[in-house]
């Protein structure tokens, strides 16, 4: 799965993973990683999350990223913003107030963008890969975040063979295995959502849990 299939998606409106809400159990669970005021939130392929504003709003400093330039240009728009734009090796930064978009590849951020990051939310990112990348993506993103950065990882557990995934099923071993070298990865929270996802249900999906863990990342 490469990067035109996200913006094939974006091109053609396909983006019903968009939630028109900010997602509950970041509001429920964020403020426990007590991640300091004014820091500074990675949160990888953003599209344009309505989770970046509750952060902001929360007093943190948002940093998105995002390969298609549709959805973060939706995202200034819709929220009446005029971002400043310039570029960098890592893709064209938009920075407006507390939020900052970087549209690129997430496999191009540097040490130093995500040094200066102390907390992370993982809402669309690890579940939007597939298995085979995940490795990769733990490894470049986690593996050069700093020592004590605290993260909120929320996933999605399914029989997979019973639907194709994006979304994937990351079920709790993986994600164990995944983050074992670099942090913890605790449970807060398992819930059963299959009576409220219809496309699971259209597709003959059995069970489907989400499950939100806290991440002590760093070494």
């Amino acid at each position: 799965m490469d990067a035109e299939f996200w913006l094939e998606r974006w091109r053609e409106g396909r983006t019903h993973f968009h939630q028109q809400e900010v997602m509950p159990l970041l509001c429920k669970h964020w403020p426990a990683l007590q991640v300091p005021a004014g820091a500074r939130v990675l949160v990888p392929l953003c599209g344009k999350s309505l989770d970046m504003p509750w952060l902001a709003s929360q007093g943190f400093g948002v940093l998105g990223v995002e390969i298609s330039p549709l959805a973060v240009e939706q995202f200034f728009a819709e929220h009446g913003l005029q971002p400043a734009v310039r570029d960098s090796d890592q893709g064209r930064h938009y920075v407006a107030g507390d939020i900052e978009i970087i549209c690129g590849d997430i496999f191009e951020l540097n040490a130093q963008t995500l040094a200066g990051c102390r907390g992370v939310y993982d809402r669309a990112a690890l579940i939007a890969l597939p298995a085979d990348m995940r490795p990769a993506y733990v490894d470049h993103v986690y593996g050069q975040l700093p020592e004590g950065c605290a993260g909120l990882l929320i996933t999605l557990d399914y029989p997979q063979e019973q639907m194709q995934g994006p979304p994937f099923s990351v079920p709790d071993d993986e994600v164990q295995t995944l983050f074992a070298s670099r942090t913890s990865a605790s449970v807060l929270e398992r819930r059963d959502i299959l009576p409220d996802e219809e496309k699971f249900l259209r597709a003959g999906v059995q069970r489907l849990d989400t499950v939100v863990y806290r991440l002590a990342t760093g070494r």
